[in-house]
């Protein structure tokens, strides 16, 4: 087996001793650290290449630490002056997966470079840490190299923002395929849900 094949075997058990410590070790030192981090090279370097990182120049990598937990309704007293079904307030939970929030507040941070793919790193009881693939798409190395430049095309301004990527594209419910994504069809379980129930009459049917 080569290298990366230890590696990915090591991460794979994570409640093995040395995993665990490390892991330990580092929720300590990533929580001395800005929310939003530069890395200087992947933590998982078997991970980051399997998801298209490359260790050339126009790839970058951030790590970013994201709050654990629900999304409590931000509503004074708990008062929310609507409906009963909307007057909950502790046990709501945010539509999309904390990656993908990862993801989206690095976009909004480097708004010159886009987001390519990220992966979970570590979590503590208070935070969940991914590292996020980025690439600077003015870079002419990424410009020239034809198995990367897809991503400079401007419709893929901030893909992470619009559920384009891995972790986006699993909140939204699209890794199904074949018969169990019958009712995915049109982009979203909504847009398919949408058009099954609406009546559409057409001037000239």
């Amino acid at each position: 087996m080569g290298a990366y094949k230890y590696l990915e075997e090591l991460w794979r058990k994570k409640q093995s001793d040395v995993i665990r410590f490390l892991l330990r070790v580092r929720a300590w030192e990533y929580r001395q650290l800005p929310k939003i981090c530069r890395c200087t090279k992947p933590t998982r370097t078997d991970k980051a290449h399997r998801l298209g990182y490359k260790a050339k120049q126009g790839y970058l990598i951030y790590r970013v630490a994201v709050r654990r937990g629900g999304r409590k309704k931000p509503v004074h007293k708990g008062i929310t002056a609507g409906k009963p079904r909307a007057q909950g307030v502790n046990q709501l939970k945010f539509g999309r997966n904390l990656q993908s929030v990862a993801e989206e507040r690095i976009g909004r941070r480097a708004g010159n470079l886009r987001v390519l793919n990220s992966y979970w790193v570590n979590q503590d009881a208070t935070y969940k840490y991914f590292e996020v693939i980025l690439v600077d798409v003015q870079h002419p190395v990424i410009r020239n190299d034809p198995r990367v430049n897809w991503l400079c095309n401007p419709v893929h301004k901030h893909r992470e923002c619009r559920g384009l990527t891995s972790a986006g594209r699993k909140g939204r419910g699209l890794r199904l395929s074949g018969h169990r994504a019958n009712k995915l069809k049109g982009g979203s379980s909504t847009a398919s849900w949408k058009r099954r129930n609406n009546l559409s009459l057409r001037r000239y049917r």
